[in-house]
């Protein structure tokens, strides 16, 4: 298996989080396509209001790969040209169960990541899908206290 969460998960900077972790427990049935997802049971250092996963509030992070995963087409014969080249997608989703508003029911907050590889550069190219991987998520792990800012005060 390739995706296997370990718990406890160390969370990036965030503005008014002090060292937050987060333990998970392999959920045995994950929603969508062949797919393995964590949720988060208990949470450490000092995270104010921040709840751990219930049926009610969920916090789940989850990673899919496509059911039928597609092949690229045959070059045309006179132009040697793939006229078609299907993507192969990939998502890991991040639900949180959030208030909208003191008093009122909780919501979901929905982050996604889709990654859309074009057939066959797994093949032809696989260390440019892992160096835009390397760079994805470095950029959001450089960027994590940034972004949580940017999501509370909109400011870019």
């Amino acid at each position: 298996m390739t995706i296997n969460v370990t718990s406890p998960i160390t969370g990036g900077a965030q503005t008014g989080l002090t060292s937050p972790t987060y333990m998970t427990t392999q959920d045995a049935s994950p929603p969508g396509d062949p797919g393995e997802q964590v949720a988060v049971t208990a949470l450490g250092g000092t995270q104010p209001g921040v709840v751990a996963h219930s049926i009610g509030s969920p916090f789940t992070i989850n990673f899919t790969r496509p059911a039928s995963p597609k092949l690229i087409g045959t070059p045309n014969p006179v132009t040697g040209v793939v006229a078609s080249v299907p993507n192969n997608t990939f998502k890991v989703v991040t639900r949180k169960g959030v208030v909208p508003l003191a008093g009122q029911p909780v919501r979901t907050m929905l982050l996604k990541t889709t990654i859309e590889v074009p057939a066959g550069a797994d093949i032809a190219d696989p260390n440019s899908i892992r160096a835009a991987l390397s760079a994805h998520i470095g950029a959001l792990n450089q960027q994590s206290a940034g972004l949580g800012d940017l999501l509370i005060n909109g400011v870019l």
